[in-house]
């Protein structure tokens, strides 16, 4: 069965089609299929600081100091940290630093191994 896609407006998942026009009944919303399929998100890239594509798994090291919030620890440049894991946030990698523990890192401030 052909799916369609939800309202851009509301996020209905009870949108119809008319035509070659998508409409909301919960929002009155109406969009053509040219424009449903070109909304159609990318997939996200993630780079680190020298623009390098990083994946889940991959293995970087820190290229700056950085200071643990809420502790008196310092993460220091050359750390290597395996199997990171990118996540949809502002810090979009989420890693186990050994030593520290748990830590969410910003992609700007690692370089792919």
């Amino acid at each position: 069965m052909n799916t369609l896609p939800a309202c851009p407006q509301c996020h209905s998942e009870l949108t119809y089609q008319d035509g070659d026009q998508f409409i909301c009944p919960e929002c009155a919303y109406e969009w053509s299929a040219q424009a449903a399929t070109a909304s159609e998100p990318e997939a996200r890239v993630v780079r680190d600081a020298v623009g390098n594509v990083l994946a889940d798994g991959d293995t970087v090291t820190l290229v700056k100091d950085l200071k643990v919030k809420g502790s008196s620890l310092v993460v220091k440049v050359g750390t290597k940290v395996k199997n990171i894991r990118l996540v949809d946030a502002d810090h979009d990698i989420d890693c186990r630093i050994e030593g520290i523990g748990a830590m969410s890192l910003k992609s700007e401030f690692v370089k792919k191994v």
